[in-house]
């Protein structure tokens, strides 16, 4: 492994190991899922604004009007992903929400098959019919975990939502060719801190260090480093491994959950996560399900 490979995935791995410690900070803030979102867009749109700076991104002449809505556009996604995907948590579980979420490769599948014209083959037909029974598996596997039926089924529910919205973004930012990545972070995170100003609680303040130091990190290490990280490894390494190290996310999230809270999965949980689990892989990595590797460029 060269040192710029080796370099990237360090970045891969730290980033998705990041993201894997969200919904612990989520629940550890103790605030409204609404208050939480405004926060981090708040905080993480100071640390990127300062990031880009630094990087020269702020020069005229790097966006048009069209340019600009799309982005828009995307950062209302994204940031409605984020308020589906917190609120998941505390009714399904920071594990479960997050397995659910990672059927986001089967949405894009479908509405860039809706939406782009492209064809959807049968081998990806096969590893999205694994998915649902993954699915199924989690659905029906809520009596043992001692959340009301309802409450886990609107997790899911939630978490399903939030990964259309995600799915929805990276649609719209496929349009964008050559814009930094860190400036369409920042004006998503930006567009949030608008949307989320007048639903947020800003006349009552977090109360406590705890509090508003969860929240500082989701804002300042959570988006600001982590899409440093992040745009840096994409930069470096080849679609398939960052493919592989993306599921560090979803596992370190399932470890944080059983740590931190004492979530431990069921057996039909674990079967059901582990089935969407690897459905993604064969999608992203290009597996077939006969077991030959579709070969793709990157």
């Amino acid at each position: 492994m060269d040192k710029t490979t080796q370099r990237g995935s360090l970045e891969m791995v730290a980033a998705m190991l990041i993201s894997g410690t969200i919904g612990w900070l989520v629940l550890l803030s103790g605030q409204a899922v609404l208050d939480v979102v405004f926060w981090r867009c708040v905080f993480g749109a100071v640390t990127l604004l300062l990031i880009c700076a630094r990087m020269g991104f702020l020069r005229r002449g790097l966006l048009n009007r069209t340019t600009f809505a799309l982005i828009v556009l995307s950062g209302v996604a994204i940031v409605a992903n984020w308020v589906l995907l917190f609120a998941s948590y505390s009714r399904a579980s920071i594990a479960i929400g997050t397995a659910v979420y990672n059927v986001q490769p089967f949405i894009l599948l479908g509405l860039a098959a809706l939406f782009l014209g492209e064809r959807i083959t049968l081998h990806k037909l096969a590893w999205l019919a694994v998915s649902f029974v993954g699915m199924l598996a989690i659905v029906s596997a809520h009596h043992g975990q001692g959340e009301s039926g309802s409450e886990y089924l609107l997790g899911i529910a939630l978490a399903l939502s939030a990964a259309l919205m995600y799915a929805v973004a990276v649609l719209i930012i496929k349009r964008l060719r050559g814009i930094p990545p860190h400036l369409i972070a920042l004006i998503q995170v930006s567009t949030g801190a608008l949307l989320l100003a007048p639903l947020a609680n800003v006349t009552e303040l977090p109360a406590g260090a705890q509090a508003w130091g969860a929240l500082l990190t989701l804002g300042v290490v959570h988006t600001g480093l982590m899409y440093v990280l992040l745009y840096g490894a994409i930069q470096k390494l080849p679609t398939a491994l960052i493919g592989a190290l993306s599921f560090i996310y979803p596992i370190a999230a399932i470890f944080v959950d059983w740590f931190a809270f004492g979530h431990r999965l069921e057996p039909l949980q674990w079967v059901g996560v582990a089935a969407i689990l690897i459905a993604a892989a064969g999608i992203q990595l290009g597996w077939r399900v006969g077991g030959r590797r579709v070969v793709s460029g990157g």
